[in-house]
């Protein structure tokens, strides 16, 4: 058994700079507040810090796995870390708080009520997706990509400008997997001089190319020019990706996620919710079943859709083209003329019978994809489908989670 670590050493959690990619995925995981960010890092408070764990899990990149053994009055603060652009080194421990009895490794001593985390989905895979790669291309060792293609994919008379853009890599590996994403490294510097961070983007394209055969892939990507309460803000990514011509070079790390990633065994069903640019993951995850119709692995897609309007729907044309009897697409417009308001939530509810005849077989996952505040409209609709069929939630949503079959991508 591990010896506890003497009380003036500290085993300090840490965040490397160099692989993270900004999501907020670790500070909204946090159960205590104890990490913490300003435009240049994402830190952890020692003096918080319990090492209880719950934000490890949901990094799509393992950044947030990163710890160093110090003497506790000289861990690292909050300040330091922020300014910091790589990791520090270990540092050696003095003979007299190294010391531990013969035999044993330090180990940090578990707290006394570990706090749980309240993540809404699964932090584990399905059990048969595919091995996924991460982090094969970092800051400091970006990957070239090629533009062989952008187009807007949204109605050109509408205030939704999204475009669907083509990454090709040449001869040079790049696997990624449905469900993962890539961070585009904008050219430029920030307000205090510093290169930009990466911004993420999930896949729009499949395993095997965005053009099967081919090592290319493809990205949603929505030009911002106003914050989500609607100040001007110009998006320095979004602009930049939506304006790039044919054969502009790119800049590319990744690939991340290692958790929201589709089964990969015969016959699993998909339940896909999603909103505006969360049609990527969906996208990708439909186009591969698309790719194999003709082989019989394929089970069912139940796909609900949202957007203000029709028009504003990305990819709406290819959507409307696909075969009935291949995926049943519910669409959820807001602001249609002449039409009553909709959201995914009320469509989860209108189609319950076609939502619990899929949640009652164990090869079901559902992937959620969107912004953050359809979470919990999300999962009060699959709350009330459940209890209508007289089932428990609680005892449902547990299942999901632990067994790896309900997913969020929120921002």
């Amino acid at each position: 058994m591990n010896a506890p670590l003497p009380a003036e050493v500290l085993k300090q959690h840490l965040i490397d700079p160099e692989i993270c990619i900004r999501c907020n995925t670790c500070e909204e995981t946090c159960p205590i507040k104890a990490i913490t960010h300003d435009s240049n890092n994402y830190v952890v408070d020692p003096e918080i810090c319990n090492g209880c764990m719950a934000c490890v899990p949901p990094c799509p990149t393992g950044a947030i796995d990163n710890w160093r053994l110090m003497v506790r009055a000289e861990a690292y603060g909050v300040q330091e870390q922020l300014g910091w652009e790589e990791l520090p080194g270990e540092k050696a421990l003095p003979e007299t708080a190294a010391a531990a009895p013969a035999g044993d490794e330090p180990d940090t001593p578990q707290p006394a009520a570990p706090a749980t985390s309240t993540a809404p989905g699964a932090t584990v895979p399905p059990w048969s997706a595919a091995h996924p790669y991460v982090n094969l291309y970092t800051h400091k060792t970006p990957m070239t990509a090629t533009v062989v293609g952008n187009y807007r994919v949204t109605g050109a008379d509408t205030e939704s400008d999204i475009h669907h853009i083509v990454l090709d890599f040449g001869e040079l590996p790049f696997p990624v997997l449905e469900g993962q994403s890539i961070g585009i490294l904008p050219p430029g510097v920030d307000a205090q001089g510093r290169a930009h961070h990466a911004r993420q983007y999930s896949l729009a394209s499949p395993r095997d190319g965005e053009r099967a055969g081919y090592n290319n892939l493809s990205l949603t990507v929505k030009r911002v020019t106003e914050d989500h309460a609607g100040a001007a803000a110009h998006g320095v990514c979004s602009n930049y990706l939506c304006d790039l011509a044919k054969n502009d070079k790119v800049q590319v790390i990744g690939p991340f996620g290692h958790t929201f990633l589709m089964p990969n065994h015969p016959r699993a069903n998909l339940i896909m919710i999603c909103t505006g640019t969360g049609s990527a993951p969906m996208r990708a995850m439909t186009e591969r079943y698309r790719r194999r119709i003709e082989t019989g692995e394929n089970g069912k897609l139940l796909l609900f859709f949202g957007a203000r309007t029709e028009r504003e729907l990305p990819y709406f044309g290819p959507l409307m083209k696909l075969p009935r009897d291949f995926i049943d697409i519910n669409l959820a417009l807001s602001r249609e003329a002449g039409q009553p308001k909709r959201y995914v939530q009320d469509l989860i509810r209108d189609r319950a019978g076609a939502v619990r005849e899929l949640l009652a077989d164990r090869n079901t996952c559902i992937y959620v994809c969107g912004l953050k505040g359809m979470e919990v409209g999300v999962l009060d609709a699959l709350r009330d489908v459940t209890v209508q069929a007289g089932q428990d939630w609680s005892i449902l949503h547990d299942a999901l989670r632990r067994e790896g079959r309900l997913h969020f991508e929120t921002y």
